[in-house]
């Protein structure tokens, strides 16, 4: 289906659970588990003053703004929040199609809404007993009943849909903003934030849920490593990202 949100991974646990690689795993969003082991960051041969993060959680290494779902039981890049609504996350690549959920049946909504505006009007002035063909009080309380689930389903999904924009635009996920003071870090511009999320320059394929947004580059295994200023003398301790959220993670530095 087109609003299929590719990021979760819990929808798919015999294939996510192995490790992926290349451009399924750059499709997916989601953190390989497992691949946290002694001999892969070695193999990663771990220059001074850079570390990678472990998720003990999920036992993977965590890239730069992935964040662990405790729904999702893995890692996501870039997440943003977990919606129960499609039972995923939202997080990179992916999110064009949850903002695009959000607007069209915000949309929908408003039609449902406009729609049923004429037909209490066109009820109201002709014979009751010939606009609709229940009875009166039938025709009324079904008409209420829709104004208030089109009523809600407007106000909730314009929330949300105005909430993503924010964030596209600012480059900061949900996640981020709560951290905002514990995670300084550089932010790109509005506009190519929102190129990257619905793909490339401006086009009508911004609008269609069947278009992907642009390629990102896949992920190698260098996007792993970070860069810090500090070294500390432990081989592990507590991820600085993770602090406020039941220490989710921990460094693991080059010794």
């Amino acid at each position: 289906m087109a609003f299929t949100l590719l990021g979760r991974g819990a929808s798919f646990p015999e294939k996510l659970d192995k490790p992926v690689s290349g451009r399924s795993k750059c499709l997916l969003g989601a953190v390989p588990k497992g691949n946290a082991t002694k001999e892969f960051i070695e193999s990663l041969q771990l220059k001074p003053g850079q570390v990678v993060y472990k998720c003990p959680k999920c036992c993977s290494i965590k890239p730069d703004r992935a964040h662990h779902c405790s729904v999702c039981k893995r890692c996501i890049r870039k997440m943003d929040h977990h919606c129960p609504w499609v039972n995923n996350c939202v997080g990179e690549n992916n999110q064009k199609y949850f903002v695009l959920f959000t607007m069209y049946i915000a949309l929908i909504s408003l039609h449902a809404l406009i729609m049923v505006g004429f037909h209490f009007l066109h009820c109201f002035e002709e014979d009751w007993t010939k606009c609709s063909s229940f009875s009166p009080p039938t025709t009324v309380i079904l008409l209420i009943l829709l104004c208030f689930e089109g009523l809600l389903f407007l106000i909730f999904t314009s929330v949300m849909f105005g909430t993503q924009v924010h964030s596209i635009c600012t480059d900061e996920t949900g996640i981020e903003r709560l951290k905002r003071k514990n995670q300084p870090r550089e932010h790109m511009g509005s506009w190519q934030s929102v190129k990257e999320t619905f793909g490339g320059d401006f086009s009508l394929n911004w609008f269609n849920p069947f278009s992907r947004p642009c390629q990102p580059e896949i992920p190698s295994d260098k996007d792993m490593v970070r860069q810090v200023t500090s070294l500390s003398d432990t081989e592990t301790m507590e991820d600085p990202s993770e602090e406020t959220k039941d220490e989710d993670s921990v460094e693991v530095t080059d010794e």
